[in-house]
Protein backbone atom coordinates (compact mmCIF):
# COMPACT_ATOMS: atom_id res chain seq x y z
CA UNK A 1 0.00 0.00 0.00
CA UNK A 2 1.40 3.13 -0.80
CA UNK A 3 0.28 5.94 1.46
CA UNK A 4 0.81 9.71 0.48
CA UNK A 5 1.20 12.52 3.25
CA UNK A 6 0.19 16.07 2.59
CA UNK A 7 3.19 18.41 2.61
CA UNK A 8 3.81 21.66 1.32
CA UNK A 9 6.47 22.99 -0.43
CA UNK A 10 8.69 26.00 1.39
CA UNK A 11 11.58 26.47 -0.88
CA UNK A 12 13.29 25.09 -3.78
CA UNK A 13 16.83 23.39 -2.27
CA UNK A 14 18.38 21.95 -5.96
CA UNK A 15 16.57 23.10 -9.03
CA UNK A 16 19.09 21.05 -11.03
CA UNK A 17 18.41 17.74 -8.84
CA UNK A 18 14.97 18.73 -8.30
CA UNK A 19 14.80 18.96 -4.81
CA UNK A 20 12.66 20.98 -2.57
CA UNK A 21 12.23 21.44 0.98
CA UNK A 22 8.69 20.04 1.96
CA UNK A 23 7.05 20.84 5.03
CA UNK A 24 5.42 17.65 6.22
CA UNK A 25 3.45 18.43 9.73
CA UNK A 26 5.71 20.80 11.34
CA UNK A 27 8.47 18.85 10.04
CA UNK A 28 10.99 19.86 7.11
CA UNK A 29 12.85 17.46 4.80
CA UNK A 30 13.97 17.09 1.23
CA UNK A 31 11.90 15.82 -1.64
CA UNK A 32 12.29 15.30 -4.86
CA UNK A 33 9.46 17.31 -7.30
CA UNK A 34 10.70 15.81 -10.60
CA UNK A 35 7.11 14.06 -10.97
CA UNK A 36 4.89 17.39 -9.89
CA UNK A 37 7.37 19.81 -11.76
CA UNK A 38 6.37 22.18 -14.11
CA UNK A 39 7.37 21.58 -17.98
CA UNK A 40 6.60 25.38 -18.78
CA UNK A 41 6.98 27.13 -15.68
CA UNK A 42 10.51 27.65 -13.29
CA UNK A 43 10.59 24.89 -10.37
CA UNK A 44 10.11 28.22 -7.95
CA UNK A 45 6.63 28.28 -8.94
CA UNK A 46 6.31 25.29 -6.79
CA UNK A 47 6.61 27.20 -3.77
CA UNK A 48 3.53 27.37 -1.51
CA UNK A 49 2.21 24.14 -3.35
CA UNK A 50 0.42 21.38 -1.61
CA UNK A 51 1.88 17.79 -2.77
CA UNK A 52 1.22 14.18 -1.59
CA UNK A 53 4.56 12.68 -0.25
CA UNK A 54 5.72 9.57 -0.51
CA UNK A 55 8.97 8.36 0.50
CA UNK A 56 10.78 11.31 -0.36
CA UNK A 57 8.84 12.10 -3.54
CA UNK A 58 6.14 14.59 -4.14
CA UNK A 59 3.80 12.56 -6.15
CA UNK A 60 0.96 14.54 -7.01
CA UNK A 61 -0.36 17.97 -6.71
CA UNK A 62 -3.40 18.84 -3.88
CA UNK A 63 -5.38 21.86 -3.00
CA UNK A 64 -4.98 23.27 0.52
CA UNK A 65 -8.51 21.78 1.28
CA UNK A 66 -7.50 18.04 0.27
CA UNK A 67 -4.50 18.38 2.07
CA UNK A 68 -6.37 20.10 5.31
CA UNK A 69 -8.72 16.48 5.15
CA UNK A 70 -6.13 13.99 4.36
CA UNK A 71 -4.27 15.15 7.74
CA UNK A 72 -7.35 14.88 10.05
CA UNK A 73 -8.03 11.64 8.68
CA UNK A 74 -4.38 10.21 9.14
CA UNK A 75 -4.77 12.09 12.92
CA UNK A 76 -8.21 10.40 13.37
CA UNK A 77 -6.64 6.35 11.64
CA UNK A 78 -3.95 7.59 14.30
CA UNK A 79 -6.19 7.78 16.88
CA UNK A 80 -8.02 5.02 16.14
CA UNK A 81 -4.52 2.86 15.52
CA UNK A 82 -3.05 3.88 19.09
CA UNK A 83 -6.65 3.02 21.15
CA UNK A 84 -6.98 -0.47 19.14
CA UNK A 85 -3.19 -0.70 20.57
CA UNK A 86 -4.44 0.21 23.44
CA UNK A 87 -7.26 -2.46 23.64
CA UNK A 88 -5.04 -5.29 22.48
CA UNK A 89 -2.39 -4.61 25.49
CA UNK A 90 -5.34 -4.74 27.71
CA UNK A 91 -7.04 -7.87 26.49
CA UNK A 92 -3.12 -9.60 26.35
CA UNK A 93 -3.10 -8.38 30.27
CA UNK A 94 -6.36 -10.07 31.03
CA UNK A 95 -4.72 -13.39 29.16
CA UNK A 96 -1.90 -13.69 31.33
CA UNK A 97 -3.32 -13.16 34.43
CA UNK A 98 -6.20 -15.05 34.05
Amino acid sequence: MCLGIPGQIVAISDATKKLATAEISGVRREVNVACIAPETEPLESLVGCWALIHVGFAMSRINEEEAAKTLEILTMLGEAQEEIEAMRRSAETLEATS
